[in-house]
């Protein structure tokens, strides 16, 4: 049986209500589909006893009334985010066939409320990457144009909602790997603000910047989505305790009427690198908000130059912390050629990383080194201490701040693999929310001239979600 083009929750809601279909189906249908767009090499496996087992699960609570939030929600989980008794590796060889003996506090939730998951999503090796060309199991292709990238690093969880592989999906977003893939794949994605999400069971990458959030095809899954895995837990000390809003039943009963305050950034709009295209989209935008009654307003933040800068040696100090554990001894890939405990750890690491991770711990160790402490990691913290003052100011008068997500949209395969500095630049316009600890989604808005999707970026102050999601969804609606 063919599986219909499903791209709300409301919508898969109603046809089990109504007995059109089942569970059963369709995590049958989306493993068909899986299967016949595996060129995509979106899924590096798929869950298909568990997300079965779990479906009738879910059926037949729906016969008794007893059915969670999210039943009949088909989700896909990028491959650092763990389960029990399911593999997780990083997409790196240094954890190939590591099997998780806990599940991410996400993925407990998740789980509670209904939702099935249907397998792991590739993505850039320990999410370090902008295009998903790491990953130690090859490349993911973008589903509008295959020869194109997806973005990254959670290139796999983009391309799965973007080509109808599964409902929904999680992706993790260090400096902008939700949002530069769902601009890139032209879907919904929200990186939460630090904390609002546990952190518990997601492989670290930069601890202080990384932050789960959903892909979806529309705002009220998202908003859903990221109803039940916020709050606080006590297995994540820098989880948040405020209250988390019911916010699909906000941003579905907000008054239409409301206006904001919407501030853009001159340097985004004039940055040398950004395509014609996609600034006259987002101009176009920024005329039909004042359209509708909102305030817009142009202001100058003169640090974009340095927050790319800032946020590499600020990130790679926390990998080369964080990836000291995968050294052949504790845990992770041992490499065979080995001798001596020396040859243990060089061999099991040289062997066990791809190139960018060595990249990048390289980099790290060196920022945290006896002489360039003081240069490098200091003084990129002192940085990030400005951006966020200077952010906070803008939000003290602004309820959100307008840009484009990407520069472009996505480019071909192989087009920028040997220019590490023009990979990094791909993230301009997203490390801003990452390096203040803020919300920011990035929504779609149009397609180049070569067909292929690019997003909006907005961003709010810290735990205004809700705004944010409310905004986006009038945003969208109104495109339709």
């Amino acid at each position: 049986m063919q599986l219909k083009e499903y791209t709300s929750l409301s919508e898969i809601q109603t046809e089990l209500h109504s007995g059109l279909t089942t569970c059963e189906q369709l995590v049958k249908g989306y493993l068909n589909r899986i299967e016949e767009r595996k060129s995509l090499n979106a899924f590096l496996e798929t869950f298909d006893q568990s997300a079965l087992e779990k479906a009738k699960e879910v059926d037949a609570k729906i016969a008794s009334k007893t059915a969670g939030k999210l039943a009949g929600m088909v989700i896909g989980i990028k491959d650092n985010i763990v389960y029990k008794s399911h593999k997780v590796s990083a997409s790196s060889k240094m954890l190939e066939n590591f099997e998780s003996l806990f599940s991410a506090t996400v993925v407990e939730k998740l789980l509670a409320d209904d939702a099935i998951i249907i397998g792991r999503l590739n993505c850039d090796e320990f999410a370090m990457g902008s295009s998903t060309e790491n990953s130690a199991f090859g490349v993911t292709r973008n589903a509008a144009n295959e020869d194109y990238v997806p973005g990254g690093s959670s290139g796999g969880s983009a391309v799965a909602v973007q080509a109808g592989l599964c409902l929904v999906s999680l992706g993790s977003d260090t400096g902008g790997s939700i949002r530069q893939p769902a601009s890139y794949c032209g879907v919904v994605g929200i990186k939460p603000t630090y904390g609002r999400v546990s952190r518990n069971g997601l492989i670290a990458f930069a601890s202080s910047f990384d932050q789960i959030g959903p892909f979806s095809n529309n705002v009220d899954d998202a908003a859903i989505v990221l109803e039940v895995i916020s709050g606080h837990d006590k297995m994540d000390s820098t989880s948040s305790s405020k209250e988390v809003p019911n916010y699909l039943k906000k941003i579905q009963q907000a008054d239409n009427n409301k206006k904001y305050k919407i501030a853009y950034i001159e340097d985004c709009l004039e940055h040398k690198g950004l395509n014609a295209e996609v600034k006259q989209a987002i101009s176009l935008q920024i005329e039909k908000l004042k359209s509708q009654g909102h305030e817009v307003d142009p202001i100058s933040f003169p640090f974009l130059d340095f927050m790319v800068p800032a946020y590499y040696v600020l990130t790679t100090a926390e990998a080369s912390s964080n990836l000291a554990r995968y050294d052949g001894v504790h845990f992770g890939y041992r490499s065979p050629n080995a001798t001596n405990l020396e040859e243990t750890y060089v061999f099991s690491r040289s062997e066990g990383f791809g190139a960018e991770v060595k990249r990048r711990i390289m980099l790290g160790t060196y920022v945290l080194s006896a002489g360039y402490y003081d240069a490098y990691y200091a003084k990129a913290q002192k940085v990030r201490r400005v951006l966020r003052d200077k952010t906070k100011a803008i939000f003290a008068d602004y309820d959100f701040i307008l840009s484009p997500t990407t520069t472009n949209s996505s480019f071909k395969i192989g087009e920028k693999s040997n220019d590490p500095i023009e990979m990094y630049l791909e993230d301009v316009f997203t490390v801003q929310a990452n390096l203040v600890g803020m919300p920011a989604i990035s929504i779609p808005i149009g397609s180049t001239a070569n067909k292929m999707p690019f997003g909006m970026q907005l961003m709010a102050d810290a735990f205004e979600e809700e705004k944010l999601l409310d905004i986006s969804r009038k945003i969208m609606n109104s495109d339709k």
